[in-house]
């Protein structure tokens, strides 16, 4: 697995852990004293949260449905009264011709028309404008041989991938990138399509253009692409959006872990670039085999990827466009709105620990009556890192050739260095550093913006404030940023903090949830976040392992508004070893997809536990048979007779 937290931020940047404290000491904390002693009066004197018996006099008011209870078995679970039925599989037959998903008899060929790995983001989009007829678009993240291929054991850089094939590897790029699948509901049932004409796989190895201020930067130029305009593959696409013009946007993440050859790095001509960006980690096998993936070789070809890349799965023909004014980092997310004044905003999170949030405005506005004029919209515009300050307020910093420190003297020839170098341009300017951003969604009806911030276990000891007051947060928290009179392209907005994740049965935790989240609402390490068409947030989680915490992942429904705010609901529960991702919903709420992604593995904190491998995972969801391996899968969450979600 990608290891997502290397933590390469050396900058001597304020961490949002600083700010929270200083805004606590400077401004809250005559408030926040008050809130307390008025909380603990409503209070069990034995419990900091609201007894499940309760839950019925405290109804919250966005959400009604009874909770799913927190816990840990081989399965997954749903809030009473849904059905969650398992739409498709890894290695489900895709293209037209695909041959049935056999784990003794995978190829690249095979897996390239069939169902990738690992499914992370979901979009749907309507087909004539109907909820129960569309096309979903699914991000595969990344590759588990051990839990893919049998036989084949533990394959990391501990093993040095000795077992690790060519025929391996081909499959595991074909598994990578992601699909297009066309959908449709009868009966109160979904099914894919089959033999449909949109059915599309993107993989490792299809072919894409570079636009935006990159294309054609010497840095982006290879031995096989002299051009420096196009490349082939996306990788570790991992959270994502769909555009109001109807296509895909879809995030490359933890790119480091693709590339090999460390002892190249320090002759490497962008060794701290390099350095910065945690390129090599060497955390697959492919450099063995693929030498554009050694950096001795290729030395340009890392920057070829971290990028947004923009896809049209209504066109199968269509070319994928890596969007390079959005900035090259690890993408969690692509969360986007018009703006009042019609131009398109793009939030963005950097996901590493100490990284930074960003935005990129549009300099032109979105024309809704012509969808083929947005074509390019997204490789001309603004790209900016947030600063968050003590007092609530904050200020986008924009990253543009020429102003401030962005300038050749300081390493920035031009634009497109600024975009491929993003990191250090913002290291350079001041930009906030952050507890891993995830996921970041726009409220369309309060026009808040949900940042997930989902921990930070290398804070260290003289870190420690009010806000996280343990040398390592665990559990993160979730930021609400409010952009000034409602306008998206300001420069300045204000911040709070939604909620701080944990149990807050513990006191040490320090977590801030309402009263009246039971003892099965809370959660921790926040990750995808969707808010749907009535305004209301849902939090996907990556970490609540039921090895050590007893409590699998899942879905919580969060309060934003009111005297709720802060209250969490879990709604449906993964099995072992997975993550939850992906959520998303259909326009007439009727419908919630969401994503299981890796079930089946171990307990990676724990030195002494077994390997899960494919003869002995942790489960075998959603199969249960012998000899099939555990199975990625999207998952259709309906309401039994029909009806709105939660509603």
């Amino acid at each position: 697995m990608v290891e997502e937290d290397h933590g390469s931020n050396a900058t001597d940047n304020a961490t949002m852990g600083e700010i929270i404290a200083q805004r606590l000491s400077r401004r809250d904390l005559g408030r926040g004293l008050l809130a307390v002693a008025v909380v603990q009066t409503l209070l069990p004197k034995t419990n900091a949260i609201a007894d499940p018996a309760t839950k019925r006099e405290h109804a919250t008011r966005a959400f009604d449905f009874h909770e799913v209870e927190a816990g840990s078995d081989t399965t997954h679970h749903v809030a009473e009264g849904y059905d969650a039925d398992v739409l498709i599989r890894w290695g489900d037959r895709l293209k037209p011709g695909a041959p049935e998903f056999d784990p003794q008899k995978q190829s690249g060929d095979t897996q390239a028309e069939q169902f990738g790995y690992n499914n992370d983001f979901i979009g749907y989009l309507p087909i004539d404008g109907k909820s129960d007829h569309g096309l979903l678009v699914v991000n595969h993240e990344y590759t588990i041989e051990e839990l893919m291929f049998p036989g084949l054991g533990r394959q990391d850089r501990q093993a040095n991938f000795a077992a690790t094939t060519a025929d391996h590897v081909a499959i595991e790029m074909m598994a990578h990138g992601g699909s297009v699948i066309e959908i449709k509901r009868d009966g109160g049932k979904w099914h894919v399509v089959e033999d449909s004409k949109y059915a599309r796989r993107i993989t490792a190895k299809t072919e894409m253009r570079i636009s935006g201020p990159a294309a054609g930067h010497a840095k982006m130029k290879t031995s096989a692409d002299t051009s420096g305009a196009h490349v082939f593959g996306m990788l570790n696409n991992c959270a994502g959006a769909t555009t109001p013009w109807g296509t895909w946007l879809t995030c490359e993440e933890n790119i480091n872990g693709y590339f090999w050859n460390k002892d190249a790095l320090d002759a490497h001509p962008d060794a701290a670039a390099m350095k910065r960006y945690g390129i090599p980690q060497q955390a697959f096998a492919w450099g063995k085999f693929e030498p554009r993936f050694d950096i001795a070789k290729e030395p340009n070809e890392a920057h070829r990827f971290g990028w947004v890349v923009e896809i049209d799965p209504f066109d199968p023909a269509s070319i994928p466009v890596k969007r390079t004014a959005l900035g090259r980092f690890k993408h969690e997310g692509a969360g986007n709105t018009i703006n009042k004044d019609g131009r398109f905003v793009v939030y963005q999170g950097d996901d590493e620990r100490f990284d930074y949030v960003y935005k990129f405005v549009t300099d032109a506005k979105v024309d809704l009556a012509d969808p083929k004029a947005n074509k390019d919209i997204l490789d001309h515009g603004t790209l900016y890192a947030a600063r968050f300050s003590a007092d609530g307020r904050g200020q986008w910093l924009p990253l543009v050739h020429g102003q401030g420190p962005l300038t050749p003297q300081l390493g920035f020839a031009d634009q497109g260095a600024v975009v491929i170098f993003a990191r250090q341009a913002s290291d350079m300017l001041g930009a906030t550093k952050m507890d891993r951003p995830e996921d970041i969604e726009v409220n369309p009806k309060t026009n808040k913006v949900y940042v997930m911030l989902t921990n930070n276990n290398k804070r260290s000891a003289d870190q420690v404030d009010a806000a996280n007051p343990r040398p390592e947060n665990k559990f993160g928290h979730i930021v609400e940023i409010t952009p000034d009179d409602g306008d998206h392209a300001a420069l300045t907005f204000s911040w709070e903090i939604l909620v701080k994740c944990g149990d807050p049965a513990i006191a040490a935790v320090g977590a801030t949830f309402n009263p009246l989240t039971t003892a099965n609402g809370w959660f921790g390490m926040p990750d995808n976040c969707a808010v749907d068409a009535l305004g209301r947030l849902w939090v996907a989680t990556d970490g609540n392992s039921g090895f050590r915490t007893g409590r699998n992942d899942g879905i919580w429904a969060v309060e934003t508004e009111g005297a709720a705010r802060g209250t969490s609901k879990l709604f449906f529960r993964v099995p072992v070893g997975a993550e939850m991702c992906g959520p998303c919903f259909t326009p007439d709420l009727e419908t919630f997809f969401v994503a299981v992604q890796h079930p089946g593995e171990a307990d990676e904190d724990d030195p002494n536990a077994p390997p899960a491998t494919f003869e002995n995972p942790s489960t075998r969801w959603p199969d249960f048979k012998d000899g099939m391996p555990p199975r990625p899968s999207v998952v259709a969450i309906t309401r039994k007779g029909g009806g709105k979600i939660a509603v």
